[in-house]
């Protein structure tokens, strides 16, 4: 049976590309499948305790059996809309409750505001995050973010409906840049409202909290003296291929 792989980040680094299509044997597991690429890139078995895995865009144990025709990622910990019009997950995008977005475009923030704000709300949180000059003593020139767009798109999705069963909130909306971004550029950009500020300062901390660990985007650091990719919440770091 065949499968399709992904790779994201460091790994794509590793392997020299971005998706491949194997045939395995009959009975295989995710696990299995990673062994027969860490047989042929040993240097992938350095980040083997610290990956993620994905099925069919769902997360997935080593041990998930893979059946004919699925697409499995394999995914470095995540580190953590298209507004000029061109959405990614389609034309209704404008139209969502809860409106998840990924855009290579800068983020207008007042724009998302003004998009949920309704005359029943008392309080708008914001939460910007934006795009610093440096790291642990080193100046950095920009950022590059990519993502597993779907399957980051399904799991925004899923952080709003959570915030939405867990705080008495109205709305809530997330954008997230990919693609290069420059100092003070904000990456990613939450917009809760609400009818009192408490909840919804709380679902805006629960939900950045939510999507620095379940949203697959990855970003890669530049600097003057070469670049790295950032490996998820731990801070943990790994040096870019050249």
């Amino acid at each position: 049976m065949e499968v399709k792989v992904l790779f994201f980040g460091m790994l794509k680094d590793i392997v020299g590309r971005a998706e491949d299509r194997l045939t395995v044997e009959e009975g295989s597991s995710v696990g299995r499948l990673f062994e027969m690429y860490a047989t042929q890139f040993p240097k992938l078995t350095e980040h083997s305790g610290s990956l993620l895995f994905s099925r069919n865009q769902e997360f997935a144990g080593r041990g998930e059996p893979l059946e004919d025709g699925d697409e499995v990622a394999f995914l470095p910990p995540v580190s953590g809309g298209t507004d000029d019009g061109q959405r990614m997950d389609g034309e209704g995008a404008m139209k969502e409750k809860n409106p998840c977005r990924l855009t290579r475009e800068t983020i207008d923030t007042r724009g998302l505001v003004t998009e949920l704000l309704a005359g029943g709300d008392g309080a708008v949180v914001t939460f910007e995050g934006v795009v610093r000059n440096h790291t642990k003593g080193r100046s950095t020139r920009f950022l590059e973010y990519e993502g597993y767009e779907p399957m980051a798109l399904a799991k925004m999705r899923e952080i709003t409906q959570e915030v939405v069963e867990k705080f008495p909130v109205d709305r809530i909306g997330m954008s997230h840049r990919l693609g290069h971004l420059e100092i003070g550029e904000a990456s990613i950009v939450i917009v809760v409202t609400s009818a009192h500020r408490k909840p919804a300062f709380e679902a805006c901390h629960y939900a950045i909290d939510r999507l620095k660990k379940i949203v697959p985007i990855w970003k890669k650091e530049f600097f003057e003296d070469g670049a790295i990719w950032v490996e998820g919440e731990s801070g943990r770091q790994m040096v870019a291929a050249p």
